[in-house]
């Protein structure tokens, strides 16, 4: 299923932001659809569920997360850039952007922390240090599966789908080792090697 044409709690995933240039869509098996939804039900923050849209959709790890700066959010586009990638956000994960934001302005309106995100402890020091990675694995954890297994399923649903190693690079900014890996794993009748 490509995000764009599931409904998720009334809210259409998916959008009308730009796609990268090779088409590189975000795409979502049934299986991972229903554990994204899943997720969202148990996030009952607007931290928590922006953090299972940057993971389950994005393959955005909390470490990751923490270090994102403001600056580097382009809404008005639909991009967030990383260091090693541009995210292209889709409608949901850009709603979910602006209902952190809105919490981020109404919590803490003298906030003057550069990063995306902040916490309690980060919002108002002037330093302007990221927040604690290990706010953002308990924020996220406390919804069921740990960040680096909604990391791995997507990385693994995506290469069930593609099969192509170099999507996976471009996409998730992975070494071509790991992308090798994933797509052995999603399609091991291609390698020779099956799976019991």
């Amino acid at each position: 299923m490509v995000l764009g044409v599931a409904w998720v709690q009334g809210a259409q995933v998916g959008g009308h932001h730009p796609a990268p240039a090779d088409g590189a869509g975000v795409v979502v098996d049934d299986r991972l659809h229903d554990l994204f939804v899943g997720l969202l039900d148990r996030a009952h923050t607007p931290l928590a569920r922006l953090l299972v849209a940057l993971t389950a959709i994005h393959a955005v790890l909390p470490s990751q997360a923490s270090a994102i700066p403001l600056r580097d959010l382009d809404l008005a586009n639909g991009r967030l850039r990383l260091p090693s990638r541009t995210l292209y956000l889709d409608f949901l994960t850009a709603e979910l952007l602006c209902a952190w934001l809105t919490h981020r302005q109404h919590t803490w309106p003298a906030c003057g922390n550069p990063h995306l995100l902040v916490s309690a402890q980060t919002a108002l020091d002037p330093t302007g240090p990221p927040v604690s990675k290990t706010l953002l694995r308990y924020a996220i954890g406390r919804t069921g599966p740990s960040a680096r297994a909604l990391w791995q399923d997507r990385i693994l649903n995506e290469a069930r789908h593609s099969a192509d190693p170099v999507r996976l690079i471009r996409l998730f900014a992975i070494a071509d080792s790991t992308a090798m890996r994933y797509v052995q794993t999603a399609h091991p009748e291609k390698t020779g090697r099956l799976h019991p």
